[in-house]
């Protein structure tokens, strides 16, 4: 008789096809999410990178356009074409401004300039506020597009300046988007600008006061305070602030 032991089977351990496969999907999945979510934060980091920087030029246009408003200077670049003749010493639109003052650190050198502001096309017909300038010693008006102007603001929907000055009964005139006295600075310029939603950014009026001579404001039989400030100067100080305050 034979014995009938039984037989150890042939068959090693392993994994079946259908194991195989349910793990490489399964792995799949988890590297497709995780590169996902690789991309999504890469897309966020350099878009944060973008509005940090939109915003560094923001402050930066915003503060060196006060500043140059401010130290505007009643220096004649041009002479009027009117039968009066008059000596031109600011020219403003709700798209432009011309004015004369000085550049701030080497810019500076050989004197005070031509500076002109403007809100204009660029090549793809976006919305951009660009600045030019030139000397005012030997001052013509070609000299200012001599070179490429300067690019301060882009991503505008829209924008316009607007001025401030005083009327024939020595009060403060409402702000205006023209500005007819060329022979006369303003008391004050606005700027008031708004981006595309997508850039997220948001411009604080731009309202610069002119400096205002005191000598100048005795000729006009104005006169001015203790302190050196008349009352048109105190006004528009109180007019500028109140219009920051609607702002905030």
């Amino acid at each position: 008789m034979r014995n009938s032991k039984p037989q150890k089977s042939q068959h090693t351990a392993g994994f079946t096809l259908v194991e195989l496969l349910l793990a490489i999907t399964l792995m799949s999945i988890l590297l497709g999410l995780t590169y996902s979510g690789l991309s999504a934060a890469t897309r966020a980091s350099i878009q944060g990178e973008k509005l940090l920087a939109a915003g560094g030029e923001l402050r930066a246009t915003h503060q060196f356009l006060r500043r140059q408003l401010n130290q505007m200077l009643p220096l004649s670049f041009d002479v009027s074409d009117t039968n009066e003749l008059l000596r031109v010493v600011f020219e403003g639109n709700s798209d432009s401004i011309r004015y004369v003052a000085p550049m701030p650190g080497y810019l500076g050198t050989g004197g005070p300039q031509v500076q002109f502001v403007e809100l204009a096309r660029d090549d793809d017909g976006e919305l951009v506020l660009q600045f030019s300038h030139a000397l005012l010693q030997g001052y013509e008006e070609e000299y200012l597009f001599e070179r490429d102007p300067v690019v301060l603001l882009e991503g505008i929907t829209s924008a316009g300046f607007e001025f401030m000055g005083i009327d024939l009964e020595g009060e403060l005139s409402p702000w205006t988007a023209s500005w007819d006295q060329q022979d006369t600075l303003p008391v004050a310029v606005r700027l008031s600008v708004e981006f595309s939603e997508d850039l997220n950014l948001l411009w604080p009026d731009l309202v610069a006061g002119v400096k205002i001579d005191s000598q100048a404001l005795q000729g006009l039989g104005i006169a001015p305070r203790a302190d050196g400030r008349s009352a048109i100067q105190r006004r528009a100080r109180a007019t500028m602030q109140n219009s920051g305050q609607r702002q905030q």
